[in-house]
């Protein structure tokens, strides 16, 4: 049997497999966007519909979470959860301020499942 390699062994292995193993691969292709985005029309029908796509598989996780809700989450009532997303969808709306949206209905989700525990 093989001696491993000391560095491999050691407590560093996790860093370098995490950058091994996702950075690397997911940076590529950001660079890579990057480099094509330069050259894309922004009003163009293509980016229209990736948009839209993105958009859409957005809002069927976000469904998701809300109606069939994972874990902890599923311990919070129906109704504050969908309170918590009604807020949220109202400053989206009204004031185009997406973070402050997210902030905002994180407040109601967890305020209301203190107040109804």
């Amino acid at each position: 049997m093989t001696q491993p390699i000391a560095f491999l062994d050691g407590p560093w292995w996790p860093y370098l497999a995490l950058v091994l193993f996702a950075v690397l691969p997911t940076e590529i292709w950001r660079w890579l966007a990057v480099a094509f985005a330069r050259k894309l029309d922004e009003n163009s029908p293509w980016l229209e519909w990736v948009r839209l796509v993105a958009t859409s598989l957005l809002a069927g996780v976000v469904a998701k979470l809300v109606l069939a809700a994972p874990g902890a989450l599923a311990g919070v009532p129906l109704a504050v959860r969908l309170a918590a997303l009604a807020v949220a969808v109202t400053i989206v709306l009204a004031w185009r301020r997406v973070m402050l949206a997210v902030l905002v209905g994180e407040v109601v989700l967890i305020g209301g499942a203190i107040w109804l525990s």
